[in-house]
Formats: structure tokens, sequence, C-alpha cells
């Protein structure tokens, strides 16, 4: 059984910076071979992916995040990172974490993130 626990969000102003962690765990899952990929899902809206990285390490990024966020891994800690700058308001969401393409059954709590003045 998989598990995706996200933490690390919080209240931030805008122009303001959070960093996201994504520990995975479960009996035979290893994030070292899969592409991950931060979700974020805004009230109202559907989920998106935001950003993603590949078993290599290779990443790409919605328009709407490039240059502000920074996606990364630790294998040896099965722990998938989501550096995030220059924050806005547009940003408000929660965020998940997931493979790429997800498993439905993996999908946690999610983390809040709330960028307000």
């Amino acid at each position: 059984q998989v598990q995706l626990v996200e933490s690390g969000g919080g209240l931030v102003h805008p122009g303001g910076s959070l960093r996201l962690s994504c520990a995975a765990s479960g009996a035979i899952f290893s994030i070292r071979a899969m592409g991950m990929g931060w979700y974020r899902q805004a009230p109202g809206k559907q989920r998106e992916l935001v950003a993603r990285i590949t078993s290599g390490g290779s990443t790409n990024y919605a328009d709407s995040v490039k240059g502000r966020f920074t996606i990364s891994r630790d294998n040896a800690k099965n722990t998938v990172y989501l550096q995030m700058n220059s924050l806005s308001p547009e940003d408000t969401a929660v965020y998940y974490c997931n493979t790429v393409p997800p498993i439905p059954p993996a999908w946690g709590q999610g983390t809040q993130v709330t960028v307000s003045s």
C-alpha cells in the first residue's frame, strides 16, 4: 500500500516562500524509479499538475509557476520537495504529491497553502 504524506504548507504573504515536502512509504514503494509530481487544487477548480520530476531528475513546470517553483527529490529519503518562491494569491490551493500519472489510491490529504496579505 502506497502512502504519500505532504507537509510544509501554511499562510504566507504575497512574495513569500514555502517549501513543501512529500514523504512516500509503503511495503514495496520506492520513488526512485517513478516520475513524481506536485499537483494543486484551488477552490472551485480542478486539480492540476504544476511540477514534475522524472526518475532521471529532469523537471518541467506549468507555465503559471515556471521560474518560481522548483521540484527536487531525495531518493534516499523517498521524499520529494517543492520550493515555492514569489508566491501570489493565485497560488492559494491544497497541494498534493503523487506519481505522474497519478495512482488514485495514493492521494494523501494534501497541505494547504494560503497566500494572503
